[in-house]
């Protein structure tokens, strides 16, 4: 039924340490996530390469106990965990309170430049700004970039400007031209397909945990994508406010049976200061 979005053993794990561990000064035991994610699908060895890759990237850090290995989260985890929390249950996924702002971001590259101008606009992209021309990026609101482009060392060659439109032009077309939006639609839609019929539905407890990780994993990959476009100039029939009622509805009617799972599968203990 969820088989339609593809999701990656990190994603699902940074969302499991979300729900399980953020926020609670504890570690969980690597043998309860490879319980957890075997009752998802994902094999052990696929499950144990994840931790041992995301502990190497400094997202997650390793605490013995006797024979058992635990993992906790790093200062960056955390900040990547309050990111997506912020993202899913904060800002949402339509965005009401649009002031008219718009942050519009230039840049010249010199020709040779091939991997630089690819990765700027890999990282525009993610931050929701579009192609206005070439060479000029737009995103609705004040976005902050200075942190993103000095990473890539391009301040030199970025202008950055908050702007408003001019009166009369259509905000509406420019946004249809700049941002590919039909397949962000869909997957709303597929969304709202998928997990709809869980408003009514109830899993024995073991799966509403599974279910929950899936959900959550699968909302906050779809609103990543999304660049918040002021609601009031998408088209009428914008499947995002269908799919959030969808999202949170679902996960509160499968929260109560989540928790009780979690409780018995789960062997947590508290964390240690490191050294």
């Amino acid at each position: 039924m969820t088989g339609e979005e593809s999701l990656r053993p990190q994603s699902l794990m940074l969302t499991f340490l979300g729900d399980q561990v953020l926020g609670r000064d504890v570690c969980v035991y690597s043998g309860s996530v490879i319980d957890v994610f075997a009752r998802a699908g994902i094999g052990e060895q696929a499950t144990r390469s994840t931790l041992t890759r995301m502990a190497g990237r400094d997202l997650l850090r390793r605490q013995r106990e006797g024979r058992r290995m635990y993992f906790g989260l790093t200062e960056r985890s955390e900040a990547v965990l309050r990111d997506g929390e912020q993202r899913i249950w904060q800002t949402g996924a339509v965005n009401r309170r649009w002031d008219g702002t718009w942050t519009l971001l230039g840049f010249s590259l010199p020709e040779s430049w091939q991997r630089q101008r690819h990765d700027l606009r890999s990282q525009l992209t993610w931050s929701g700004f579009g192609a206005l021309f070439n060479g000029l990026w737009i995103a609705p609101g004040e976005v902050d970039v200075s942190a993103l482009v000095a990473e890539l060392g391009l301040s030199a060659h970025v202008k950055v400007f908050r702007a408003h439109a001019d009166t009369g032009m259509d905000i509406g077309q420019m946004i249809e031209e700049t941002w590919e939006l039909s397949d962000l639609a869909g997957r709303y839609e597929g969304f709202v397909r998928r997990w709809q019929p869980w408003e009514d539905e109830l899993p024995d407890a073991d799966d509403a945990l599974v279910l929950r990780l899936r959900l959550q994993t699968e909302w906050l990959q779809i609103v990543r994508c999304d660049p918040r476009l002021p609601v009031k100039h998408l088209p009428d029939d914008w499947p995002a406010e269908q799919a959030e009622k969808t999202f949170r509805a679902v996960h509160e009617r499968l929260s109560p049976l989540a928790r009780d799972a979690s409780e018995r599968l789960l062997d947590l203990v508290p964390a240690r200061p490191q050294a």
